[in-house]
C-alpha cells in the first residue's frame, strides 16, 4: 500500500505492508533512528512521535494509519542547529541516563509543555507517567520539563521554538 506522510518537514511516499508499524517504518524505510523500539506493546513510550502535533506511541500505530499526516521525530527538534527547549532542558539538567527512554520521554515532555505550559511536579509526573525510565529515577527529568517550562513561550504549540526570553534583537 502507498502512503505519503511529511516527516520532520520532509514528505515521502512509500510502500509499505498495511502491517508495518510506524516505528519500523520510521527507523528502517526513513532511517530515523532516533525514534527508539522499546517493548513494541506500547508500554514504555521510548518511541513517542508526534502525530499531527499529538503525542502517539509509534509502536500502536501502523504506517497505513498515518497516510495524509504531519509526523514530528526528535531528529525533527532541532532547528538551524539549536536543540528545542525541551532538549536542551534535558542536557543542562542531566535528565538522563542510559538514554534509551530519552527521544520519547522528550516528545512526550513537548505535549504536555503544549497542554500546560506551567506544570508543577505532580502535572509533570502524571503526564510522564505512560513513559518509563528505568535508570534515573525521573528527578532531573522533572526538573528538566520544568526548566524548559520556563523557557518556552506560553501557547506556541507542541514543536514550540520561541523563547521566553528570545527578543526579536536576539537577545538569549
Amino acid at each position: 500500500m502507498r502512503i505519503t506522510v511529511t516527516v520532520d518537514g520532509t514528505q515521502y511516499s512509500d510502500e509499505v505492508e498495511p502491517r508495518t508499524l510506524l516505528v519500523h517504518y520510521l527507523r528502517e524505510t526513513l532511517g530515523k533512528v532516533g525514534t527508539v523500539i522499546g517493548c513494541d506493546t506500547s508500554n514504555c513510550g521510548a518511541c513517542t512521535v508526534h502525530l499531527n502535533g499529538q503525542s502517539v506511541k509509534s509502536c500502536s500505530v501502523l504506517a497505513v494509519q498515518a497516510d495524509g499526516c504531519e509526523i514530528t521525530t526528535v531528529e525533527g527538534l532541532v532547528r538551524d542547529g539549536q536543540l528545542h527547549p525541551v532538549q536542551q532542558a534535558f542536557h543542562d539538567n542531566h535528565a538522563l541516563q542510559c538514554g534509551f527512554c530519552t527521544p520519547g520521554m522528550i516528545m512526550q515532555s513537548i505535549d504536555l509543555l503544549a497542554d500546560n505550559p506551567d506544570p508543577d511536579e505532580k502535572a509533570v509526573r502524571e503526564g510522564l507517567e505512560g513513559n518509563l525510565c528505568r535508570c534515573t529515577g525521573y528527578q532531573n527529568i522533572v526538573r528538566a520539563v520544568r526548566d524548559a517550562a520556563r523557557h518556552m513561550s506560553p501557547g506556541a504549540g507542541p514543536e514550540a521554538e520561541q523563547l521566553r526570553e528570545t527578543s526579536a534583537i536576539g537577545g538569549e
